[in-house]
């Protein structure tokens, strides 16, 4: 496995919705939860051995069968998320080059969630391309964006995923993230994935860690 450098979520590592979608996708867990526990490298072969993606000796992330218990709030109208106002506020984007939500990237996602009440935001995303890997990411930075920490950037530490449906290409959808809680460094997120009806496409929850200011 090779995560392309334009997958990256930090300047030099990947993004952890990609990377948590790439190895699930080696198994065939209904519901796979992946824990991240090192960088992901970029541009360099990584290989895949039983639950563990490797890289030499070092374990960048494990994945094990998990569950999603969260129940998504219903959907906003795609006006309101295009409308609201962005979660980043009036801080500076701790990673502006993210793939999912870099505010510096035009060959990325483009997911820039806004604030739609407290702990919740939404973004619209029309997918060029309908893929499990392309959700996975697409669920990870709202989740994040939901936590009202500005300035103080947080990484992707765990993340589970249920997909029910692939959206649809070229058409727009709505993403929503919620913030669940947090204790110490750790934070707890939810996300899901809508179609234009509102009926729920996929859900995951995820596990953030704070980076020290």
């Amino acid at each position: 496995m090779i995560i392309d450098r334009r997958f990256n979520g930090p300047p030099d590592s990947g993004n952890g919705g990609i990377t948590c979608g790439l190895l699930a996708g080696t198994t065939d867990f209904p519901v796979p939860e992946v824990t991240l526990r090192l960088p992901p490298p970029l541009d360099v072969e990584l290989e895949v051995h039983g639950d563990s993606l490797l890289h030499g000796s070092d374990v960048i992330a494990t994945v094990i069968p998990g569950e999603v218990t969260l129940q998504p709030p219903a959907a906003v109208a795609l006006s309101s998320a295009a409308a609201a106002p962005s979660a980043l506020g009036p801080h500076v984007h701790p990673f502006p080059t993210c793939f999912v939500c870099g505010t510096d990237r035009t060959d990325g996602l483009g997911l820039l969630p806004g604030r739609v009440s407290d702990g919740l935001v939404a973004t619209v995303w029309t997918p060029a391309e309908s893929s499990d890997v392309m959700v996975w990411a697409a669920l990870d930075c709202p989740g994040g964006w939901s936590a009202d920490l500005p300035g103080r950037p947080m990484v992707l530490g765990r993340m589970a995923c249920v997909i029910d449906s692939l959206p649809q290409a070229g058409l727009p959808h709505l993403v929503q993230g919620w913030y669940v809680g947090g204790e110490g460094r750790k934070v707890w997120t939810g996300s899901a994935l809508y179609d234009e009806s509102g009926t729920v496409l996929a859900v995951a929850q995820a596990t953030w860690i704070a980076l020290p200011s």
